[in-house]
């Protein structure tokens, strides 16, 4: 389990399989273990690079500064500790964000960038959602109240239809032992909010693109093609917000043939 000690958090992160670095920055309320149905189709192909964001997992303390920057700075101190000069950078949902800062803070470090479900836009209803949901799990609701309110915001009506999915998929978030607290998830997202405008107003200097779920209702793709702003896209047909669990293969081909051309 290794970690990385930084002047105010220790930083816990993973390295699965062989190749050239990529690194995946996991979105809003999730760690490293979110890769999980990703990693092997990538994990032949590249040296995968999974941190627990500030908030999140096994990094601690998790009420320590965080911002978007905070995040891309984080992400750039391991990949030096681990001495990479530079890397292929994938980042779901707030991972594309973080990546979109590192990108903007040092695009000399990055190969590329592919975001997945995200963009670089701001949806106060989405805010509003996780405010929400901090409340719930503040409240005496029943532990599992929240997942219920937000799991329809990740995954699609099919998904619903299969007889127990959501109840195992419920099961499953309520048993993981690193899951996000409801103190830390609201410091994530006081930290969200805390993003800096500046990085996000102009395309980095770094190859891009964006990998999009035709079904996402947090980030929809009408909008995150507006926001992307002539980033080349590819839509995964049927998912919702998290392609990379509804049709992981589809995501590592495309993740695979962007980044063999840098």
């Amino acid at each position: 389990m290794p970690d990385l000690g930084l002047p105010d958090v220790t930083l816990h992160y993973e390295v699965i399989g062989n190749g050239p670095p990529l690194m995946l920055v996991a979105g809003m309320l999730s760690d490293s273990a979110s890769w999980a149905p990703l990693i092997p189709f990538l994990s032949d192909h590249f040296t995968l690079i999974c941190p627990d964001n500030r908030t999140t997992g096994r990094t601690f303390p998790q009420d320590a500064p965080a911002s978007p920057k905070i995040w891309a700075e984080d992400a750039l101190a391991l990949l030096s500790h681990l001495g990479h000069e530079t890397c292929h950078v994938v980042g779901h949902s707030l991972g594309g964000y973080i990546a979109w800062a590192m990108a903007s803070l040092a695009p000399d470090r990055m190969q590329s960038c592919t975001m997945v479900a995200s963009a670089p836009l701001s949806l106060f209803r989405n805010m509003d959602l996780f405010r929400s949901l901090v409340a719930i799990r503040r409240s005496d609701a029943p532990p599992d109240t929240w997942l219920r309110v937000f799991l329809p915001w990740i995954f699609t009506p099919e998904f619903y239809q299969t007889p127990g999915a959501i109840d195992a998929a419920i099961a499953q978030s309520l048993a993981y032992p690193h899951a996000q607290s409801a103190d830390a998830m609201a410091h994530q997202l006081t930290a969200v909010a805390m993003a800096d405008p500046a990085l996000f107003q102009a395309r980095p200097d770094v190859p891009m693109q964006a990998i999009l779920a035709e079904k996402d209702l947090l980030i929809p793709l009408d909008l995150a093609r507006q926001a992307l702003n002539g980033i080349p896209t590819e839509v995964v047909s049927g998912c919702g917000h998290a392609p990379h669990w509804d049709a992981p293969d589809q995501v590592a081909r495309a993740i695979k043939r962007f980044t063999d051309s840098y």
